[in-house]
């Protein structure tokens, strides 16, 4: 049985520790098919993007020698074969390109080097012109600055010209995380220092070489600056809305549970709501990452976390719009969400509200459903599936100002029928001084929803529908009948009054009553209990009932 590696970044590394491999090369042959200088992918994180690079670069690079890693892979039963390892090609990686400005240009700069040195013979035999820029470029590479980019865009430049001439063939370019950066000097405030530099890099080697015949860029976000990629005559960009390159990223339901059956794993409704979920063109996808792990570990649970971009998620609701906050309550309290996005244009550079929710989608957090105007880019969007609910609970605590594991600890209450600890811990929380002003019945109802979150692989949340003879506030109804479901009814009053305590109770009893009155117990199996709960500011009364239906 072929063993599970987990966190390699090199698809060589996979192939020869005869690790399990879902076969992607066909992605080669749609790359040379399609003839487009230039290639922009995006995907969210940990879905299989440098595996397939590296196995792009490994299959030109004519350094190499790679018919061995590609033996028995679909390209090689194509005619495509023949362009094993014929080209020259140059790698760059910008994963580690972090932290600060500093860090940022010297790792690109060692990329360079790498490149630079591994392709040295190159400048054997040079003219007297060509000698004058060789030692420049030698004079960059040696004195180089680590706060600038100085001369660097002629050192690329250089390489893939002598290249061509050396081998009589036009130059081959994989640049993986290229947006890495970006996002990391945005994240810590340099943007503006570290931006000119880089979008130079990427003109003189995509704009101005006549010597590259195809580049292509993989990362989480386009950056659509307008002197990067708007003026190139020949490029795809494809994001997660579009269907090219959406088979060869992520894997598709067969090869989910093929892997799942090949290591005597079920395949099943509850794998499908852990990771299933995700649309990439008009294709379901499972992340890759979070699919391994469940193999290697076999625990249904959350694997995909991601932390940076978390935080970097939590400060943009900051900057946020009264319009996406809006927005962003009808998504936690529906599950979906109908409104404009923007997946080509990034919130680093225009900070509105369709930009945010398309780097939403591009990270990973939110899939587009349907399209439902293209010209306006009018989408239907969701979140996929329960792993991503538990990050999406993390960003609901911090939208309502709220600890970390906080409405977990809620629900833990909640479920298991500990309404003492559940009515003091809801008190606990309404009475911290972070919380929000509380001046409606659905500030209390978001911290609910979020709370019921990542409830539902043993519940359906159901919020302001209509059951019965009207429209309850929360349901949480058990799929199975042996558990608990639970009916909550909020009430509030926002005005003083001389006995709080007597008007929460009687609101109290009235939310209860409301919810019999009313039917919202409808259609439920079961235990049920009636949950009645009686707002004014921060002070709060809860009331129960339990009732059984045979």
């Amino acid at each position: 049985m072929k063993k599970i590696i987990l966190g390699t970044n090199r698809f060589s590394k996979l192939i020869r520790e005869d690790s399990y491999f879902v076969d992607k090369t066909l992605m080669i042959k749609d790359f040379l098919e399609r003839k487009k200088q230039v290639t922009i992918i995006t995907r969210p994180r940990l879905f299989g993007k440098t595996i397939n690079i590296t196995m792009m670069s490994e299959f030109f690079d004519n350094t190499k020698d790679s018919k061995k890693l590609f033996k028995g892979t679909k390209i090689m039963d194509t005619s495509y074969a023949s362009e094993i390892n014929q080209y020259p090609t140059l790698f760059f990686s910008f994963s580690n390109a972090r932290l600060n400005k500093k860090t940022i240009i010297s790792e690109i700069r060692s990329q360079i080097i790498n490149e630079w040195t591994k392709y040295d013979f190159v400048f054997n035999d040079l003219n007297k012109d060509e000698k004058i820029k060789y030692e420049a470029c030698q004079h960059v590479l040696i004195n180089w600055k680590d706060d600038d980019f100085i001369g660097i865009t002629d050192v690329i430049s250089f390489l893939i010209e002598r290249l061509e001439i050396y081998y009589g063939k036009k130059v081959m370019l994989f640049i993986d995380e290229y947006d890495t950066p970006f996002i990391e000097a945005y994240r810590e405030n340099f943007y503006d220092e570290i931006e000119e530099g880089i979008t130079h890099l990427f003109m003189s080697i995509l704009n101005k070489s006549s010597s590259l015949k195809y580049a292509m860029l993989i990362g989480i976000q386009i950056f659509a600056n307008e002197s990067i990629f708007s003026k190139l005559d020949n490029v795809i960009v494809c994001d997660v809305s579009n269907q090219i390159y959406a088979p060869y990223f992520g894997f598709d339901e067969k090869e989910t549970k093929q892997l799942l059956e090949y290591y005597h794993l079920e395949f099943n409704e509850e794998v499908k709501e852990v990771y299933d979920g995700y649309c990439i063109g008009n294709i379901g996808i499972y992340n890759t990452w979070s699919i391994l792990n469940y193999v290697s570990n076999k625990e249904l649970r959350p694997f995909w976390i991601n932390t940076a971009l978390n935080e970097m998620l939590k400060d943009f609701f900051n900057k946020s719009d009264d319009s996406f906050k809006k927005q962003y309550e009808q998504l936690i309290e529906n599950g979906y969400l109908e409104t404009r996005i923007t997946l080509q244009t990034s919130f680093y550079e225009v900070a509105n509200t369709s930009n945010l929710w398309g780097l939403f989608v591009n990270a990973g957090y939110l899939t587009v459903d349907e399209i439902i105007d293209i010209a306006d880019n009018y989408c239907r969007i969701r979140i996929p599936n329960n792993e991503v609910k538990t990050e999406f609970r993390s960003l609901t605590e911090y939208y309502l100002s709220l600890y970390e594991g906080q409405l977990n600890q809620l629900s833990h209450f909640l479920i298991n029928e500990q309404f003492d600890e559940f009515s003091k811990y809801y008190q606990h929380i309404l009475m911290l001084p972070s919380y929000h002003d509380l001046n409606n019945e659905n500030s209390y109802h978001m911290m609910m929803l979020g709370m019921c979150l990542c409830l539902s692989d043993n519940y359906k949340i159901i919020s302001n529908r209509e059951e019965g003879k009207g429209r309850c506030d929360i349901i949480i109804q058990a799929h199975y009948e042996k558990k608990t479901s639970f009916v909550i009814e909020f009430k509030y009053f926002k005005e003083d009054k001389k006995d709080v305590e007597k008007a929460l109770d009687k609101l109290s009893n009235e939310a209860i009553q409301q919810i019999k009155d009313r039917r919202y117990d409808y259609d439920l199996k079961g235990k049920v209990i009636y949950i009645g709960l009686a707002h004014h500011g921060k002070d709060v009364m809860m009331k129960w009932e339990e009732k059984v239906y045979i």
